[in-house]
């Protein structure tokens, strides 16, 4: 059974930095491109950023320069180090598997408020 399972989001002020996680299990995570997806209060989901099974990266515009996905295979992680952060970066993240047809994790909460 595959789960993704995100941690790490909370309260931060403008400026701010944070980590998220993103725990893999059911599949063989080495395997596939990991992506980082943000929903904000009454937005469309948006991509945020993916990387691959080699480690190459590739970020949406509006984080360019100040998140960092990276990847851990012997601990199936993925993460978001997301840095400089700003209110409009307040959302719900979720992390998703390219595995099969694609699966997605229960989200964690970023809020970024002074």
């Amino acid at each position: 059974q595959v789960q993704l399972v995100e941690s790490g989001g909370g309260l931060v002020q403008p400026g701010g930095s944070l980590r998220l996680s993103c725990a893999a299990s059911g599949f063989t995570f080495s395997n596939y491109f990991m992506t980082w997806y943000r929903q904000a209060p009454e937005k469309q989901r948006e991509w945020v950023a993916t990387i691959t099974t080699g480690g190459a990266t590739s970020y949406a515009d509006s984080v360019k320069g100040r998140f960092t996905i990276s990847r851990d295979n012997a601990k199936n992680t993925v993460y978001l180090q997301m840095n400089s952060l700003k209110s409009e970066d307040t959302a719900v993240y979720y992390c998703y598997t390219h595995y099969g047809y694609g699966y997605w994790g229960q989200g964690t909460q970023v809020t970024v408020s002074s």
